[in-house]
């Protein structure tokens, strides 16, 4: 099994195998070259869009500087904006629905780290994707972890930290992240 099929299963594999390294030095390039473009130019801002992610929708406005992994790992839906400092660490799944807002300085991750200090020092990682609903707001230095799942019609608090999933119609908040009420329509 190659390292990234590995990887796509959410088991222990290699950072360093060449395939991910060369990935990951193209998609900086395009990332470097996205935050160059003027907001003005928006044809310009939404080829680079296409170039560097997986799939997104219509309306769709990340406001640099943008940092991410591999960027085709990222899949947004229609009606989307992030501030500010976004980080999506994609080494697996970000998959975000249609009429999302993201805050500044949010970081979204999928790659994690073994707790045994021996596998660490192998450079061995594990990825879980990350899944986030339709209609929902991200508030300003919130972080969500690997193999986070957040429903439909969610606020997170600003600083919140998502440990564990967060059910549809809820505002979730604090460190870790727990429902703190429902979203009443």
């Amino acid at each position: 099994m190659s390292e990234f099929e590995k990887m796509k299963k959410g088991e222990l594999f290699f950072l360093g195998d060449e395939v991910f390294t060369k990935r990951k030095q193209h998609y900086k390039k395009l990332c470097l070259e996205y935050d160059a473009i003027p907001k003005s130019d928006e044809e310009l801002r939404n080829n680079k869009m296409k170039e560097m992610l997986g799939g997104y929708g219509e309306h769709v406005y990340i406001q640099p500087p943008f940092q991410f992994d591999y960027g085709q790992n990222i899949h947004v839906g229609s009606h989307f904006y992030a501030n500010y400092n976004l980080t999506v660490l994609d080494t697996n799944d970000v998959v975000i629905g249609n009429n999302v807002l993201i805050g500044p300085d949010v970081g979204i991750y999928t790659i994690n780290h073994p707790i045994n200090a021996k596998a660490r020092n192998k450079g061995l990682g594990q990825a879980f994707p990350v899944h986030i609903g339709n209609d929902v707001w991200i508030g300003g230095h919130s972080t969500i972890v690997p193999g986070i799942n957040i429903g439909n019609n969610v606020v997170i608090a600003a600083g919140a930290v998502v440990t564990k999933d967060i059910p549809d119609n809820v505002v979730a908040g604090g460190v870790p992240a727990k429902v703190i009420k429902p979203i009443e329509d």
